[in-house]
């Protein structure tokens, strides 16, 4: 038993020295792991307190849909010029869209530098049955000249500050049957009327550029003043 004993020891104590100082290292091992760090001093562990929220998306949340575009609105917009004669008409064109207080009324003093006319008849009397005949033909807007001058008892049919205004105003007379009329050019100072709207939306722009359309010569422009 003694020498079985002693067998088992040495046998041990071989195993121990061979492992300790014989045996490969193990190439899954690091034998010296702090030294192979990067910059160990700057490690910090972090408890699970001090870590930040994670940002969990919510599949079921809706998406908050885009702002609405505003829809822009015009300050203001006039509508002209009118000689005195002519705004009634103008007038009256923009009654259905019931404008209400939001339509006003500025006055100035203009040069027209072209009209179109009938050459001054002989006599009062003449003048009245052309005028007749221009009611005839549906022809409103017009006025007898009764001052002083070469141009007596002529019938003025729009005073303009443009030719091409003029002759647009001519085309209209003959589509409607006034073979007289004519554009020749006069420098006169004008009493004229632009009709101003305020707050002026698109839908409100775009019905106010068709009722300018009815009306020959006249522009729709933002307003001045």
């Amino acid at each position: 038993m003694r020498a079985v004993f002693l067998a088992l020891l040495l046998a041990n104590l071989a195993f121990f020295g061979w492992a300790r100082y014989l045996s490969p290292v193990d190439s899954g091992a690091d034998p010296a792991p702090l030294g192979r760090q990067i910059d160990p001093e700057q490690l910090k562990v972090v408890s699970p307190d001090e870590l930040p929220p994670a940002n969990v998306a919510k599949p079921d949340a809706p998406a908050a849909p885009p702002p609405e575009p505003s829809a822009v609105a015009l300050n203001c917009l006039e509508w002209g010029s009118f000689t005195l004669a002519e705004a009634p008409r103008a007038e009256k064109a923009l009654e259905p869209l019931a404008l209400g207080p939001r339509l006003a009324e500025r006055r100035s003093d203009e040069t027209a530098g072209w009209w179109v006319f009938i050459a001054p008849q002989p006599n009062r009397q003449a003048a009245l049955r052309k005028a007749v005949e221009l009611k005839n033909l549906g022809v409103e807007d017009y006025f007898i000249v009764q001052d002083e001058g070469p141009q007596r008892w002529a019938l003025s049919l729009g005073v303009f500050r443009s030719e091409d205004a003029a002759q647009a105003r001519l085309a209209t007379l003959r589509e409607q049957g006034v073979r007289s009329a004519q554009v020749a050019p006069r420098e006169t100072v004008v009493p004229k009327v632009w009709l101003q709207v305020k707050d002026v939306d698109p839908a409100l722009q775009s019905l106010l550029k068709e009722a300018a359309r009815a009306i020959e010569g006249s522009e729709l422009r933002e307003c001045l003043q």
